[in-house]
This record gives structure tokens, sequence and C-alpha cells, in this order.
């Protein structure tokens, strides 16, 4: 069973970036689908964004096209989501995910413990 610890975020002001980590502990991440969720307060959580096992699909919540970029490293296990632009609504609590299967889509079986992103107006 693999360990997801996420690290990264923090206090941005509006139009300013962030990259978030996503570390493995226990298992290697090169055999998992992977995704970052997010939740605001009082709402449910979603999807943001996902990479799929062979790298090749990588979709993304309409309203982060174009700002975030989700990548990873295998040979050090991280996930990564680079965000830029960032807006007051991407206000929340990110969590990483992970799953076997090839689809980057939900839902995922691993997540990890979440960080916290705020971005002032």
């Amino acid at each position: 069973q693999v360990q997801l610890v996420e690290s990264g975020g923090g206090l941005v002001p509006a139009g300013g970036s962030l990259r978030l980590s996503c570390a493995a502990q226990g298992r290697t991440l090169s055999t998992y689908s992977l995704g970052w969720f997010r939740q605001a307060p009082g709402k449910e959580r979603e999807f943001v964004a996902g990479i799929s096992r062979s790298d090749n699909i990588t979709p993304y919540l309409d309203s982060v096209k174009g700002r975030f970029t989700i990548f990873r490293d295998n040979a050090k296990s991280t996930l990564y989501l680079q965000m830029n632009s960032l807006k007051p609504e991407d206000t929340a609590v990110y969590y990483c995910a992970a799953k076997r299967l090839l689809v980057a889509l939900p839902p995922f079986d691993y997540w990890g413990q979440g960080t916290q992103v705020t971005v002032s107006s």
C-alpha cells in the first residue's frame, strides 16, 4: 500500500504561484495513475488534475486549464502540481491520490492528508 505525503501549500497573493509536491512512501509511483483534488470550505471535494500511469493522459478541471500543470518524477517517487496565476477561488485543501488502474480519473484508492492553499485577494 502506498502512503502519500503532500507539501508546498501556503499563503500566496492572487496572481502568484505555488508548487505542490506529493511524495510516495513504501512504493514507487511509476505503477500508479495519480491525481490532485481540492476541497474548499463548505464544498465537496473536486478533481483538479490527473496523470495516467503511462504519463500520456492528463485531464484537468476546466477552471484550472492553462494555469495548473501536473507532472511527476518517478525517480523521486514524487508527484507535483505547478499552480500559476492563482485566484482566490483556488483556496482549498489540496490532496494527492493514487490508483493502480490506467485511467487518471476518479475514483482513486489512496490519499494523502492534504495541504492548505490560501490565495489572498
